[in-house]
This record gives structure tokens, C-alpha cells and sequence, in this order.
């Protein structure tokens, strides 16, 4: 074991970026940042360290053939202490989030025990850990929120609404990407269940759904943001539409769609943070 392996585990940038994700939904709820934010940070990073721990815990077997590089399998972690760590992460987190309010506190412990359950069987699970993946990246949002009480909750529910449709469709696209890799590990997907060219309609269908809920915060934030919205949805719908022309794996890799995806997914909340 190694403190080096510790703390790579976490994918500690992974993690701080989505603390800090959960800060800028702050902002967009209020418009300011307070001191309190830091607490936001620290319950988000220490949550979402955690579930990377617990996610390398439960696909150990996998990594040691496709990742044995990773702790677990190098040996820089051994999986009893990977599981004891995933433990007093999530504990850190929770117990942390015990100094915000109730609504987050709730958002804390329910997040926890969804990437536990996406870890150990729902990624594993035809479209339900495609959903459990979209719901935990557009929770950053309401959990950023939820930190000025139901006001500021549902305040960002348009942009959480946005985000999670928008990763569903990547979550589907990408895995019209990997069908080959997942036939290979005896996974069940959507595109190898249904197809790809139904996948893809339906990763189109989320991102119209994702562009609808972006139109919405034009009611508060008026004509700069629709301006300024308006490209990025572009950028959400072309990636599908070049996606539903695609009849293969391959041509959904070469297709691009995925990191216009990401990207454009990364456009909206740089929006998002200087409409607030």
C-alpha cells in the first residue's frame, strides 16, 4: 500500500472539479458566493472520491486486465482498504454536509447510496446506469442550490434538467461507441440490445428535451443569456443529428458527437456562470 495509491484512487481532479461545479451552481442560484460555498466543495469532493474508490473496488476484475495500472490492481491498494476508504470518505462527506441544511443533507446521503448501487449494479444495468450517471452530474446543480433552501433548489432545477439530458445523450452516444469493448465483456447496452440507429435517435430525443429546459432561465436572465445559449444548444443538437446518421460503432467514434458533446455541455455552464 501507498499513500501515492490513496490518493490517485480518488481521481482527485475529477472530484474537485465537481466540488467546484456545485459552488458555480451557487452562484447561478444567488447571483453571490458566500463562505458557506466551501462547505459545498468539501461534501461534493469528498462524496465524489469516494464513489471513484468504490467504483474501482467493484470493477477490480475488469481493471486487472483492461487498467492493471490502476491501485487496486498494481497493488497500491489493497481492497479491503479500498473499501474502509470508500467508507470514511462517504462518512467524511455526509457528516460535512450535517453543517449546511436539511435539503442538503438529503441530496449527500442519496447521491452516496447511488453511486454505491451504479458501482455494484446499476452500471451494469440497460439505460438505468446511464440514467443514475446523468441524474449524479445534474446534482451537482440542485445540491449547489439546494445550499439557499428550496427557493434556491428550484431555482437551478432548469439547468440540472438541462444537464442531465444532455449527458444522457452522451452516456448513449458513448456507448453506441464502445459496443464492440461491451459485446467483449458480455455487457448489455442499449445500442447492442436495440441498435444503433435507435440509440441514437434517442440520444437525439434527450437533446431536444436538454435545449427545451435551457430556454427556460430566458424568463429571468432575458435576451444576453438567449444569445448566449442559443450556439451552445446548436453545438448539443448538431452532435446528435451527426450521431442519428451513423449505422456503426466506428462511425459513431469518428463521428465526433461525444466530444461535441462534452463540449458543448462545457459552453453552457460558462453561460450559465456569467448570466448569474
Amino acid at each position: 500500500m501507498s499513500l501515492a495509491g490513496f490518493f490517485t484512487i480518488t481521481r482527485p481532479l475529477n472530484a474537485a472539479a465537481a466540488g467546484l461545479a456545485a459552488v458555480i451552481a451557487y452562484l447561478i442560484a444567488t447571483g453571490t458566493v458566500i463562505p458557506a460555498v466551501i462547505l459545498l466543495f468539501v461534501v461534493v469532493t469528498l462524496i465524489t472520491a469516494a464513489g471513484n474508490v468504490v467504483n474501482d473496488y467493484f470493477d477490480v476484475d475488469i481493471d486487472r486486465v483492461n487498467r492493471p495500472e490502476r491501485p487496486i490492481p498494481s497493488g497500491l491498494v489493497q481492497l479491503p482498504a479500498a473499501r474502509a476508504y470508500a467508507l470514511t470518505l462517504f462518512l467524511a462527506g455526509i457528516l460535512v454536509s450535517f453543517f449546511t441544511n436539511s435539503l442538503c443533507i438529503a441530496i449527500a446521503v442519496f447521491n452516496s447510496i447511488l453511486l454505491i448501487a451504479y458501482a455494484a449494479r446499476l452500471k451494469r444495468t440497460p439505460l438505468l446506469g446511464n440514467i443514475a450517471v446523468s441524474f449524479l452530474a445534474a446534482s451537482m446543480f440542485l445540491f449547489g442550490g439546494a445550499l439557499n433552501g428550496l427557493p434556491g433548489f428550484f431555482h437551478v432545477m432548469p439547468f440540472a434538467v438541462m444537464t442531465f439530458f444532455a449527458m444522457l445523450a452522451r452516456e448513449l452516444v458513448k456507448d453506441g461507441e464502445d459496443v464492440e469493448g461491451d459485446k467483449a465483456s458480455g455487457a448489455v447496452t442499449i445500442p447492442i440490445r436495440y441498435g444503433i440507429t435507435a440509440t441514437m435517435i434517442l440520444a437525439l430525443f434527450c437533446a431536444v428535451l436538454g435545449v427545451v429546459a435551457s430556454l427556460a432561465p430566458y424568463l429571468w436572465w432575458g435576451f444576453w443569456y438567449i444569445i448566449g445559449i442559443l450556439p451552445v444548444d446548436g453545438i448539443i443538437l448538431s452532435a446528435c443529428i451527426k450521431a442519428v446518421r451513423c449505422t456503426t460503432p466506428y462511425d459513431v467514434k469518428v463521428s465526433g458527437a461525444s466530444t461535441l458533446l462534452k463540449a458543448g455541455m462545457f459552453a453552457s455552464l460558462v453561460v450559465f456562470t456569467l448570466s448569474a
